[in-house]
């Protein structure tokens, strides 16, 4: 009996800009865009976590909007705009957020927050204004198992403060 070959896996070109630089990429169709952005770009912000949605720590914006990572294949940026947490930092300057986070502790192993500041600068893109509980709400998909919250929340609130 012959055994059969597997077929190659089919490769397309993918243009992205990722944090505002334009990239040009083969990947094949199966490829993750959290593998992308970790291998590929050497973007290690994103954080490869559950790689089942749960956990929020690979939260990137897709034009805007956040998206997992880890459940988004790569082929289906193609065109799109993609900001990571290392995109956030302006001339050298941290993102009021990434400040925060900084200033209040909201971070203590620094697993979980690349993925929760990303998905709290959607939350004040939208709603720049929020309660406590519209934070608590908003952080809904991303897991820390080290703070208990509290100073993420604070660390919202602060930045919420300081871009109005």
């Amino acid at each position: 009996m012959l055994a059969s070959k597997p077929m190659p896996a089919r490769k397309y070109v993918v243009n992205i800009t990722v944090n505002g630089m334009a990239h040009e990429v083969e990947v094949p169709a199966r490829r993750m865009l959290s593998d992308l952005l970790r291998d590929d770009l050497h973007l290690t912000g994103t954080k490869r976590g559950c790689e089942t949605g749960i956990c929020g720590a690979c939260s990137v914006l897709l034009d805007g909007e956040v998206v997992k990572s880890c459940l988004s294949l790569a082929v289906q940026a193609k065109g799109r705009s993609i900001t990571t947490v290392e995109g956030l930092a302006e001339n050298g300057e941290l993102h009021p957020i990434q400040q925060a986070f900084m200033d209040y502790g909201g971070l203590q192993c620094g697993y979980c927050t690349p993925g929760m500041i990303i998905m709290a600068c959607a939350l004040l893109k939208h709603n720049p204004t929020p309660t406590r509980e519209d934070v608590r709400h908003g952080l809904n998909g991303n897991l820390c198992r080290c703070t208990g919250y509290v100073q993420i929340v604070d660390a919202i609130m602060a930045a919420a403060e300081k871009m109005k």
